[in-house]
């Protein structure tokens, strides 16, 4: 030590290592997983597309949709992000595309198919996939649930048509979404503009997403939705649809959240006095009164139909920490429900509704899709569409090859966020060798990511039923 400076002596083991640089002629890829997505294209029948909406200026149509529905499934939505990819000979090989297009090329192709509809065709990609896989669809106790519910995509500070406030006072978009079971797949993805009350269009949505369900899976389904889907007209589209499914020797129930609309306040001597033979108290302070109730509801037709709807009044006098309150505060809340279970068992099924909050976040988050890219609504709602078909892709391979024996070491998880898919089995490195009309992928000492990608390459069958 001389004075105020410290001379420390390294040993020369420690120092830093000279790094160089270099380039070679070999193929590297870093996005490995494409191999697994590609084999999906192919399985949910993209290439099909090219027989309605024809090549036009050398690029066929197929080609646009997957090099997007790629970029989507490695966590991308902007267009020029396709410009990273077009001397990439392995996204090229991988998802069997003849060209990569511009990122002017996307965008135009994509609004002119929006143009034409491609929507309609786009929803049935996803059934298609998870029927001929026979995707793995886990009940809640008796049920499959079926989860309805829209979700705000914040767009603030932009000009895209179709933005407007939405009900978390941000400018934006609410679009519309359905999800299958335990596992959350995606069964119907529908942009709104950000005004668009919940209801509005809701009885159409249902009536296309209800039929995938049915040949998904023949077990009973239980759909969910809150309270912005509380009206007499959905409550008579869902009674009609039972009855069709019990025409079938199916079976359909429901659990929507009743929407008081100020009637909590107005009639709470009445409600009350309803409650005056179910109090239980839960702790000092605090008692609950649970019922059933029976309503008469009619559709626009006039025809009636009788309901039955799960009440619950919660009154405190008392905080949790012992405190008494001025005057007793009461909270009413309401579930229709068509399930013959004790009121109990009704309320706990609905509060497993929230889970559907995590697959919103992954759609907006994982898949890059909180700002949509284009400022046409028509095609950021095909967008949406083709974000469906990559959303149950990432989980299919999640839930096939993330969970159980095959996990790469993590926590137990009954399913696996679409982001830890990206990372675990998605963006790895691979060296790319052709070999006797063969492409191999040499993933080095990463024995656990190959022996996963391997094992999924072989699940995914064609349809026809041979290996891939």
């Amino acid at each position: 030590l001389h004075g105020n400076i410290a001379i420390i002596a390294i040993h020369p083991d420690s120092a830093m290592p000279n790094i160089k640089f270099r380039a070679s002629r070999r193929t590297l890829t870093s996005h490995a997983g494409l191999s697994i997505i590609g084999q999906c294209f192919e399985i949910a029948g993209v290439d099909s597309i090219d027989s309605r909406f024809p090549t036009t200026l050398g690029m066929r149509t197929s080609d646009v949709i997957k090099s997007y529905l790629g970029l989507l499934c490695l966590g991308m939505s902007d267009y020029d992000a396709v410009e990273n990819f077009r001397r990439d000979k392995p996204f090229q090989q991988l998802l069997t595309l003849q060209k990569v297009p511009s990122a002017a090329t996307l965008r135009q192709r994509l609004e002119k198919l929006a143009a034409n509809d491609l929507q309609a065709r786009t929803a049935t990609w996803s059934t298609t996939l998870l029927s001929l896989i026979e995707a793995p669809i886990t009940a809640e106790t008796t049920h499959v649930c079926l989860d309805i519910d829209t979700f705000v995509m914040d767009n603030s500070n932009s000009k895209k048509e179709g933005v407007s406030r939405t009900y978390q006072k941000v400018d934006g978009y609410t679009p519309i979404a359905a999800y299958l079971g335990n596992e959350g797949w995606c069964l119907g993805l529908e942009l709104r503009p950000g005004k668009q009350h919940t209801m509005k269009e809701s009885n159409a949505f249902l009536e296309r997403v209800l039929p995938r369900t049915q040949g998904l899976t023949k077990q009973p389904i239980l759909l969910r939705e809150d309270s912005g889907f509380d009206s007499q007209a959905h409550l008579a589209l869902l009674e009609q649809q039972r009855q069709v499914f019990a025409d079938e020797g199916r079976r359909l129930d429901y659990v929507v959240k009743w929407n008081p609309r100020g009637s909590a306040t107005a009639d709470r001597d009445t409600w009350l006095a309803v409650a005056a033979d179910y109090w239980e108290e839960l702790r000092p302070g605090k008692r609950q009164a649970l019922w059933l109730q029976t309503v008469s509801i009619h559709d626009d037709n006039k025809t009636e139909y009788v309901v039955q709807r799960v009440m619950r009044l919660v009154e405190r006098t008392a905080d949790r920490d012992g405190q008494l309150l001025l005057e007793p505060d009461y909270e009413l809340e309401g579930w229709w429900t068509s399930l013959d279970e004790a009121p109990e068992a009704v309320i706990k099924r609905y509060q497993a509704h929230a889970t559907h909050e995590q697959f919103h976040s992954e759609i907006k988050t994982d898949l890059d899709l909180e700002r949509l890219p284009s400022g046409k609504f028509a095609t950021n709602d095909l967008i949406l569409h083709l974000a469906q078909l990559a959303y149950n892709i990432l989980r299919l391979m999640g839930q096939l090859g993330m969970t159980g024996e095959l996990s790469p070491v993590r926590h137990p998880a009954k399913r696996r966020r679409l982001r830890t898919v990206l990372q675990e089995l998605v963006h790895r490195a691979a060296l790319v060798i052709h070999k006797a009309r063969q492409i191999i992928l040499d993933f080095g000492q990463d024995i656990g990511r190959m022996t996963v990608l391997k094992t999924l390459r072989s699940r995914l069958r064609y349809p026809r039923g041979t290996p891939c």
